[in-house]
């Protein structure tokens, strides 16, 4: 079964600053909703839900790793 990959289970040691962050930044905001909607996709499409084409399906996971590195380094910068 696949697994959804929302941020507070990628780094359960940032939780608290990704909800600070959710909450006082509207640019992590806009980007972890964006993560957030990718994430869902994806587990859409890998549950079988959702019918897409492979390269489809490459390319939202490639938005969303880098989505992801945003957000991280944000979380480890700010």
């Amino acid at each position: 079964m696949q697994k959804h990959h929302d941020l507070v289970h990628e780094f359960p040691e940032h939780r608290e600053k990704i909800h600070d962050l959710k909450v006082n930044n509207n640019h992590f905001k806009k980007l972890f909703d964006e993560y957030h909607n990718l994430d869902h996709q994806v587990h859409s499409i890998e549950s079988g839900a959702t019918v897409t084409t492979d390269e489809h399906l490459n390319e939202l996971r490639t938005k969303r790793v880098h989505l992801k590195d945003e957000l991280y380094t944000m979380l480890t910068k700010i």
